[in-house]
Parts: C-alpha cells; sequence; structure tokens
C-alpha cells in the first residue's frame, strides 16, 4: 500500500474506487484482505483527513455513479469523521483530559513489559503482531481491523485504552484527535457509557479469510468505566460577516484552498503552517511528519501555478497574527498551541461543518437521520 502525497494522485484514487469498487462498497466493507488487496474500501481517509480532497467532492463524485440509496452506506462511512469532529468540538475537554491523562500513563507503563511487548508486535497473538508490523509499515489499517485491534489492547492485553490511541495518532496518516480519540473510547466502552465493542476469534476468522491462527481472546470482558462525564459547550461556528483582505493561515487539515468555500476572497497572502515535533504533546513518527511535509509542498505548488502568493512557515513562528484569518484547525494539537500561546485569530469555519456540527449533539444514529438533508445542501 503506497500513499503518495499529492492532490493529484489523491483523486486518481478517487475516481478509479468509483468507477470500480463502489457498487460493491456496502457488502464488502468490513473484510480485510490485507495491505495488498484494498479494493473494497476506497483509502481516502488519509486524503480528507489533511482536506486534500473534500466530503463535498467525493459525496458528488459517488452520486454521478449512482443514487443516494444504493451509495446511502459509503456517505454514512464518509460522514463519520465529520460527526466525530462535530461531537468533539462540542465537548473539548474529552481531548484536553485524553492528553492529560496519557501524559501520567505513559510514565507508569514506560518500563511495563507487556506495553512494550504490545508496541513492538511481540505478543502470543498472531493477527495482533501482523496488525502492529502493517501499522507501522503501511501507516494505515482497515476501519473494522482497528476495532479488532483496541479491543484486543484493551480487554486481552488489558492497557491502557490511552496508549493504544497514542499508537495510532504516532503512525496512521488519517489520525485525527476526533476520530482516534472517540473510536477508542468508543470501543473502551465510555463513549456510549456500557456499550463496548469486544472482538471475537469468529469475527476476525470471517472476515480476514481465515489469514490468521492464535487467536485467544478475552470475549467476556466487562466495558470499561469513567466516572467522567461531558456537557456540551455552546460553541459558535460563524464566520466573520465581512472578510476583509488579509492574510491567511492554513493548518494540516485544510491543504487543498483551491477546494474551500473561501476560494474566491481576496487573501493578501496565504501561509501553510508546519507544526514539528517539537510543539506536539503526541510526537508523530517520521513516515507520518514526511506524509505532513510532502501534502504542505504538493499545496503550496499547487498554489504557485495558481500565483498565489503563499509561503511554508513553522508553527513557532506565530505570534503578531492580528491581521490574519486561519482556516479552522479543529480541536487537537494545532488549535492546542494557538490557544497555550494566547494567539487570538477569526476561524473561518467550513460550511460544511456549520450544517453539520448543530446535529453533533448526540449519538450517530440520530445524526444518520440529518444526512439526507446535509447531502441536498451540498449539492
Amino acid at each position: 500500500m503506497i500513499f503518495e502525497a499529492s492532490r493529484a494522485k489523491a483523486l486518481n484514487q478517487l475516481n478509479k474506487f468509483v468507477e470500480n469498487n463502489l457498487g460493491e462498497y456496502s457488502k464488502l466493507r468490513n473484510f480485510d484482505f490485507g495491505p495488498e488487496n484494498r479494493t473494497n474500501i476506497s483509502c481516502l481517509s488519509p486524503y480528507i483527513t489533511h482536506g486534500i480532497i473534500n466530503e463535498q467532492e467525493i459525496i458528488q463524485k459517488t452520486l454521478s455513479k449512482f443514487s443516494f440509496s444504493k451509495n446511502e452506506k459509503f456517505i454514512q462511512e464518509v460522514l463519520w469523521r465529520t460527526y466525530w469532529k462535530g461531537w468533539l468540538e462540542l465537548r473539548p475537554n474529552v481531548w484536553t483530559d485524553y492528553l492529560a491523562e496519557l501524559n501520567q500513563i505513559k510514565n507508569e507503563f514506560q518500563n511495563n513489559q507487556d506495553y512494550l511487548s504490545a508496541i513492538d508486535g511481540k505478543t502470543d497473538i498472531e493477527c495482533f503482531n501482523a496488525w502492529v508490523n502493517e501499522l507501522k509499515d503501511n501507516n494505515y489499517l482497515h476501519n473494522h481491523t482497528r476495532m479488532w485491534f483496541a479491543s484486543i489492547w484493551i480487554f486481552t492485553l488489558e492497557l491502557p485504552w490511552q496508549l493504544g490511541a497514542e499508537l495510532f495518532m504516532q503512525h496512521l496518516y488519517d489520525g485525527d484527535a476526533a476520530s482516534n480519540t472517540l473510536g477508542w473510547r468508543w470501543v473502551a466502552g465510555i463513549q456510549t457509557q456500557g456499550k463496548h465493542y469486544l472482538a471475537s476469534e469468529w469475527n476476525i476468522k470471517k472476515f480476514t479469510n481465515n489469514r490468521f491462527q492464535n487467536i485467544k481472546l478475552n470475549e467476556n470482558a466487562p466495558p470499561k468505566i469513567s466516572e467522567k462525564s461531558y456537557q456540551i459547550i455552546k460553541q459558535d461556528f460563524n464566520n466573520p460577516q465581512n472578510i476583509e483582505s488579509k492574510n491567511l493561515l492554513i493548518f494540516e487539515n485544510n491543504l487543498s484552498f483551491e477546494i474551500t468555500d473561501f476560494k474566491e476572497k481576496n487573501f493578501k497572502k496565504i501561509y501553510l503552517v508546519s507544526n514539528k515535533n517539537e510543539n506536539r504533546t503526541i510526537k508523530l513518527s517520521e513516515k507520518l511528519f514526511k506524509f505532513k511535509t510532502h501534502l504542505i509542498k504538493d499545496q503550496e505548488q499547487r498554489l504557485k501555478n495558481q500565483s498565489i502568493d503563499c509561503q511554508i512557515i513553522d508553527i513557532s513562528e506565530l505570534t503578531n497574527i492580528e491581521n490574519y484569518y486561519s482556516l479552522y484547525p479543529t480541536v487537537g494539537e494545532n488549535l492546542d498551541f494557538l490557544i497555550s500561546n494566547n494567539l487570538k485569530i477569526d476561524f473561518l469555519y467550513r460550511n460544511l461543518d456549520q450544517l453539520a456540527w448543530q446535529y453533533c449533539n448526540k449519538g450517530f444514529f440520530n445524526f444518520k437521520n440529518y444526512i439526507p438533508k446535509i447531502v441536498s445542501s451540498l449539492n
């Protein structure tokens, strides 16, 4: 599996999937045939996470091929990330608390042999070891496999979910604060209190075409318990009424200015912000940081091809940003840097997020009811 860091490659992957494999998606999507055969899924998430392509153009492309009813399952999966982001935006303390817990737990487990064996892929569980190596080699895992992996980590290896979530964020090309943190919380049973996900031997064997043996799991573990509950914090996702001619900051989640809602606005200069490990709480693997760096450079080149004045800067260079707007970076490391350094800025929010996030106050099944309305608005 190779994810090439360019918008051209992302569009090629989208077109190829829609033309050849979208029709079988709902039937085959839960199968993990191995990293050498990913035709049953789109593999677009590393590009969506970085804004190389966006949900709107993906959904419109699929609807040019099939009706909404035939596409519904795929569209739901595309909008899962939008939902998770909105859910976390309304409860940002979940992310803050996660990082605080992670910091404490890392100190406790730094010499724990079970933890060290798990991150090195040297456990007694064959499939888990293979997935650890796949994660590090390909910086990607099938979504179903991520659920199995997290369940084994939490309930069979009995390791803190916070450390597993960190491992994913260090390596996954599509890792983001919302999908990753909330996905691990869901498997553990604390996202939806009392409802956890338990991996089972029969399920893994069925959906991997019996690729693995020696799958001895704890299939009767109770859900984890958290004493914390999070109330919705009312947020204002409105844009400035008149967007003046200022500079624009773009972080790693919006790396295709030419398809944003603000592409027609006249900005003095665009600054593409790189965030190195020294400014991050969760340190990225070298391959993941390089992937982000190449995506930023690809955006820079596309902007220059359009004769747009742009420059790549390090996040540590952000000091005086009075005459700037920023495409909203969402809850995560980049927003943390702005807040911790008291850098106040006018954010510009995507139309999709403004519409969708108002429906993220409850669970996904409630959100799902609004997907036809969201899709209709996008079109």
